[in-house]
């Protein structure tokens, strides 16, 4: 227990240590809070004085650089008025040098513009004249080009008949016409005892076309060939092969007892095997030749010398015989005439290779001639082209400084 006198009435009394320590308590915050209420009033004093002061000092220096700007700004306005009056000055005397300055330059630009005037009059007569001129030059190169174009063409054509029938002549002629003239013309130089007529014989069922004999002045038979001409028409649906007429041209030939059989076709005109002169085709049947007509008297000529050859070699045999001497020697230039046949032949039939090569070659030559000169029309139709396109527009494209000069035209 603690005694407590009360300040007011002096009495004394006790209270518990909860009491007393309330009692504290209450008397602490209070004297808290009026030391507080005084330390706030204390600090809102000094705030306002501080800030009276800030304010004051502010003023104070807010007044001074205001002044100090006014001052600046002064002298800084006065400077510029200077600077001004000198600027204006200098306009002034630049203006009048402008002026002086310009009127010289439009007379300048002006007598600039009178002669590029003139100088454009002249390049455009100049374009005119070098169009006229072109095309003075482009139709007369074109003319002159169609003119060869068409040559090269003909000759193009005569070259592939050529190629075709070399030396004969087969219009309006049916191949068996065309042999039979060829042959009359040389049956009273050539072919004097010679028999070259139409197969009329059809008892058999079947005839060749023609059949060529001859006799030596004793009647002996020199030689004899049986010929078949065979030839179509471009437009012919149906192709025919030469070998297809094989089989009855070896008929006919047997029927009617002749030595040889050639069969002279215009078949099959692309083939290189039958393009290469006289073919052999004895593998397939004994003593048959294809040829194409450009070589129908040079086969007859060819088996002609082979077979009189061969009678001279029966005549020396028989001699030989009659003087009983060995054989063998006559085996022997049988053999040699064999060979020497055999290797004129194939010289024959490679210089009719060579021929056909020759004349293909010049084909390919004068195609070529013709496409180059197809080229040149077209890069003179191009160029033709360009000269009738060329503008002012386009040529000014590109630079700035013609085109300032042809706008202010």
């Amino acid at each position: 227990m603690n005694e407590i006198i009360c300040p007011n009435c002096k009495k004394a009394f006790k209270v518990d240590e909860a009491g007393f320590a309330d009692i504290l308590k209450q008397v602490r915050d209070h004297q808290f809070e009026e030391e507080l209420e005084k330390r706030l009033k204390l600090a809102d004093n000094e705030k306002e004085s501080a800030v009276k002061l800030a304010e004051a000092n502010l003023k104070n220096k807010l007044q001074e650089d205001l002044a100090k700007k006014d001052k600046e700004l002064s002298e800084k306005l006065a400077t510029k008025e200077a600077e001004i009056a000198q600027i204006q000055s200098k306009l002034d005397n630049a203006e009048l040098q402008k002026q002086l300055s310009v009127t010289e330059a439009v007379q300048k630009i002006e007598k600039e513009r009178d002669a590029f005037a003139n100088e454009v009059k002249n390049k455009e007569l100049e374009k005119e004249n070098l169009e006229s001129t072109l095309k003075q030059q482009f139709s007369t190169e074109l003319k002159t080009k169609d003119e060869i174009i068409k040559m090269k063409d003909e000759e193009i054509a005569l070259r592939k008949d050529m190629k075709l029938k070399l030396s004969t002549k087969m219009i309006g002629e049916t191949l068996e016409q065309h042999c039979e003239t060829e042959f009359n013309k040389l049956r009273a130089t050539a072919f004097q005892n010679a028999y070259f007529e139409k197969d009329n014989n059809s008892s058999s069922g079947s005839k060749g076309d023609f059949i060529y004999k001859e006799q030596d002045e004793h009647g002996n038979e020199i030689i004899s060939i049986m010929f078949e001409m065979k030839n179509e028409s471009d437009a012919t649906a149906t192709k025919k092969r030469n070998e297809d007429f094989f089989r009855e041209l070896d008929k006919d030939r047997n029927e009617k007892k002749c030595e040889y059989a050639v069969l002279v076709s215009l078949l099959e005109a692309e083939s290189d095997y039958y393009n290469t002169g006289i073919v052999d085709v004895s593998h397939r049947f004994p003593k048959m030749y294809v040829v194409r007509p450009q070589f129908f008297i040079p086969i007859i000529t060819l088996l002609r010398n082979a077979s009189m050859n061969s009678m001279q070699y029966k005549a020396e045999l028989s001699l030989i015989k009659n003087q009983n001497i060995d054989i063998t020697n006559f085996e022997d230039n049988i053999t040699k005439f064999k060979e020497g046949f055999a290797k004129n032949y194939d010289l024959a039939s490679r210089q009719f290779k060579t021929a056909i090569d020759e004349i293909d070659k010049t084909m390919d030559h004068l195609q070529k001639t013709k496409d180059a000169l197809l080229a040149s029309v077209n890069n003179l139709r191009l160029a033709n082209n360009k000269a009738e396109d060329l503008t002012i527009k386009k040529l000014t494209q590109g630079n700035p400084t013609m085109k300032a000069k042809f706008d202010e035209l």
